[in-house]
């Protein structure tokens, strides 16, 4: 019995001894198990979280509601016309935007609106047409900046009423010294404008200046004055002149404004005068050969 016994204790082993020897392997592996289990559920890295917030929050939109491409309105003057823009925070947290008007009365109830992450704000917006706005198209912006980024969306604008095209010409002013020709346009009707100028200037001796109409590279949309240019770089070193400016734009009835000028250089000047003094000299040598051949005449022609 105990040497059966023996050989039973040299070969197997009793089942604490076997858990004993099994226990450290179970131990090892729970642990492997456990950081493979906290690896996989660790959140991102602080960086990479923080680029896709930012990322995010640079991709929010702004665009006038209902998906349109840019905001219109239409109504007469003296109105105040409202209309709506939607913004959109695709990011995980809050985003603030600032809103502002460009090339038109535009006005917001506050100047900034913060919307929450994933949503999307209507946001409205009122335009004030003044009374003495004219009828026609006009353009302007509705701005958005937020994350560092700006968002600019179209504002076009009908003032309704009857179309009227009408330019004038103001304010025209020659320079003596350079010949240059300043003059201001100004758009006194409801439609915008391409204009044309032609130049034309009449001396003592006739036109010294003919340059015909041409198209000027602008427009002019209603109510709008320009101030420009006219380059002359040779105009007359003497004379007395009258410059006429006449503006045109299709529909519109042809605007002439005129100015005079005295041109008089020191060369000019001084050429002048000895021209004078030299008529002068010729003028006093004839009188004195004309006074004497009457003196030379008279005793022959006396009679005794």
């Amino acid at each position: 019995m105990r040497t059966a016994d023996r050989p039973g204790a040299r070969g197997t082993a009793s089942p604490a001894r076997r858990g004993r020897r099994r226990a450290p392997r179970s131990g090892r592996r729970a642990a492997a198990t456990a950081l493979l289990g906290a690896v996989a559920a660790a959140p991102p890295a602080a960086g990479r979280d923080g680029t896709a917030a930012h990322a995010a929050a640079r991709d929010w939109t702004a665009a006038p509601a209902a998906g349109r491409p840019y905001a219109y309105l239409e109504g007469p003057a003296g109105s105040v016309l409202q209309d709506t823009l939607s913004v959109t925070n695709p990011g995980t947290a809050p985003l603030t935007v600032r809103l502002s008007g460009q090339g038109a009365p535009v006005s917001f109830a506050a100047p900034t609106v913060t919307v929450p992450a994933r949503t999307r704000a209507d946001v409205p917006f009122a335009v004030t047409v003044t009374a003495d706005t004219p009828p026609g198209d006009h353009r302007g912006t509705v701005r958005a900046a937020a994350a560092g980024r700006e968002v600019r969306v179209d504002l076009r604008l009908r003032v309704s009423g009857p179309r009227l095209a009408a330019l004038t010409v103001e304010d025209v002013r020659v320079d003596a010294a350079t010949g240059a020709l300043r003059y201001t346009l100004v758009n006194r009707g409801s439609t915008v404008l391409a204009p044309r100028l032609a130049v034309r200037a009449e001396g003592l001796l006739g036109t010294v200046l003919d340059r015909p109409a041409r198209a000027l590279p602008l427009t002019l949309r209603p109510g709008e004055r320009v101030t420009r240019t006219e380059p002359w770089p040779d105009p007359p070193a003497l004379d007395s002149v009258t410059v006429r400016l006449t503006a045109t734009a299709p529909g519109a009835a042809p605007a002439t404004a005129r100015a005079e000028a005295a041109f008089a250089s020191g060369p000019a000047l001084a050429g002048a005068a000895g021209l004078l003094l030299a008529a002068a000299g010729a003028a006093g040598w004839t009188a004195r050969r004309r006074s004497a051949s009457r003196t030379q005449r008279a005793p022959a022609g006396a009679t005794p």
